[in-house]
């Protein structure tokens, strides 16, 4: 069975670029606009083996996002990665006591992705 990977980005050709991406390597992608509709999905009982959020979006940013998953507890130690153009090393720092994962800068290449990915996802989920 495939691991499940929620994308949460208010770009669609994010979305769309990630979403192609992951599928093409085995991965089973859902996708939320933003942290606000991502949030509504988990409390539906969406359970990602992996959640990759952008930080900064409307309704609820990625900072927000992961406050709120972390304090359900089910999810509280599903991986996250923030995937921003920010590089604000203070967002970095305040998102990391947050409790994320890690922290990539867009642009991402595939690889370089996967190989993150990789290294987060516990191998039996």
């Amino acid at each position: 069975m495939s691991k499940l990977i929620l994308i949460v980005d208010d770009s669609p050709t994010v979305i769309l670029s990630l979403k192609s991406n992951l599928t093409l390597n085995g991965y089973q992608v859902e996708a939320a606009a933003d942290g606000a509709a991502a949030l509504s999905r988990l409390q539906g009982g969406l359970r990602p083996a992996l959640i990759i959020t952008d930080f900064n979006m409307p309704k609820m940013n990625g900072g927000e996002l992961v406050r709120a998953v972390k304090a359900i507890p089910s999810l509280k130690f599903t991986p996250i990665l923030m995937l921003t153009t920010e590089s604000d090393p203070k967002k970095r720092d305040e998102a990391r006591k947050m409790g994320i994962t890690g922290w990539m800068v867009k642009p991402v290449s595939g690889p370089d992705l996967l190989k993150v990915i990789a290294q987060v996802l516990p191998a039996g989920r």
